[in-house]
């Protein structure tokens, strides 16, 4: 390594630690990097900042904006009206029902956060409704769901996660590659989204067992607002353009952003200038333009490269062995989120497929996604911020949080990895 690679190094170094270990402010780290990488030369501005160019930055720009509106119209509560009824058949129907409630969510709302934000409150006077108080294990098991169905199942659905978005960011930074919403989802809804969210369901119900004392009453209906009409079509139509982008060729975060700029017109829209500058994370997207720079630092600047020739010496990979490979790509990926978070697993592992690759001789495409498994399932609560989130906002225990990760965790490896290579063979990707 030259004086070069060591400055540049040190730098990603210092930037990842100061994000895993939260000693500052995830969007003044941001800031850092930009300043220090800029003072010290270590690559051009266009590189540096090269997050702002990318489609993944205007995706979480823009799923606030559509979070904000949907919230703001009501169309937020009228759902949950309406399922309230089904919901509370049961204990086991409301966990299921909830988990399938934060996964379907994630087709028509890009972000995690506004997700939980708008679940969480509506989940638990949902509890609230059925006698499920403070303390008791099926409130918890509800939050959890509201938590983990949000961040772990939304890894299916290529706009519905920060990760996802860094991920694709990175892939066409590093590689010119662009992914496309319905072969990502085709490879991956069926076992990191509908096997994973019926094992979610069924850990929660084993893990926090209960029963509801009361059951929710139905309420009468009422007409849809002229707001409500419009935003209704408006997500019909993005959702229908978001699934033909293989068709059309218009990327995902171009469709998400004119919707955004629907929702932000004036009269005919649903945000007011000063709600987008108040409840719009910018921080966020400061945050993930960061996270994309350093990705592409990583990758032009031969760093990837490097690690990757680290690995390569110390784990088991081989072209004799693809059950093997696969697993083991997963388990790097799983891994690194203890350093660098869910949402920096992309960015410094996507540099490194090329390098595994070509250990292996998976294709390459196959090694970019098989990562999709690794950072979607945290063993520690605090690898995912949406998690973290859920927790706060549904006062729940690390203990039991931790417990949840470590069970999923291990089913995924023992049940969902295998099925997943499986279903990565029968699509002809490996």
């Amino acid at each position: 390594m030259d004086a070069s690679l060591a400055l540049t190094a040190a730098l990603v170094a210092v930037t990842i630690g100061l994000w895993a270990t939260a000693r500052l402010p995830e969007y003044l780290t941001a800031l850092l990097f930009f300043s220090v990488a800029m003072v010290l030369k270590v690559a051009d501005a266009a590189l540096i900042f090269s997050g702002f160019a990318s489609t993944a930055f205007w995706l979480v720009l823009s799923g606030y904006v559509i979070g904000i509106a949907i919230r703001k119209t009501g169309l937020a509560d009228r759902g949950a009206r309406m399922l309230a009824p089904w919901l509370s058949a049961s204990y086991g129907r409301m966990v299921f029902g909830v988990v399938g409630l934060s996964y379907a969510l994630a087709f028509v709302m890009p972000s995690n956060m506004g997700r939980i934000a708008l679940l969480m409150p509506i989940v638990l006077a949902l509890a609230d409704r059925t006698g499920l108080g403070e303390g008791r294990p099926g409130r918890i098991a509800l939050a959890l769901a509201v938590g983990f169905g949000t961040f772990q199942l939304s890894a299916s659905i290529l706009p519905a996660n920060v990760p996802n978005l860094v991920m694709a960011g990175a892939i066409e930074s590093a590689y010119g590659l662009h992914l496309a919403y319905l072969p990502y989802l085709l490879l991956h809804l069926p076992v990191l989204g509908v096997l994973k969210g019926l094992l979610l369901g069924g850990c929660l119900c084993l893990l926090f067992r209960d029963r509801l004392d009361t059951r929710a009453e139905a309420e009468p209906a009422t007409p849809l607002s002229a707001a409500e009409k419009r935003l209704g079509l408006l997500l019909l139509v993005t959702l229908g353009l978001w699934f033909t982008d293989s068709l059309h060729g218009i990327s995902p975060a171009w469709v998400g952003l004119a919707a955004a700029c629907f929702c932000l017109l004036p009269r005919i829209g649903f945000v007011s200038g000063e709600e987008f500058g108040k409840e719009v994370n910018h921080r966020t997207a400061l945050y993930v333009a960061a996270i994309l720079g350093l990705a592409a630092l990583v990758a032009q600047s031969g760093l990837g490269q490097w690690i990757g020739d680290g690995l390569l010496r110390v784990v088991p990979l081989g072209p004799g062995m693809p059950m093997a490979s696969f697993a083991a790509i997963a388990g790097i990926a799983t891994l690194l989120g203890f350093v660098v978070t869910a949402n920096g697993v992309p960015a410094l592992f996507t540099p490194l497929a090329q390098s595994l690759a070509q250990a292996t001789g998976l294709p390459l495409m196959a090694v970019l996604m098989v990562q999709v498994l690794g950072f979607s399932t945290p063993l520690l609560p605090y690898q995912a911020s949406p998690i973290v989130v859920a927790m706060g906002m549904g006062r729940i225990p690390f203990r039991d949080a931790l417990r949840l990760s470590l069970v999923l965790a291990a089913l995924t490896a023992l049940v969902l990895l295998p099925l997943d290579y499986a279903w990565f063979r029968l699509l002809g990707w490996l």
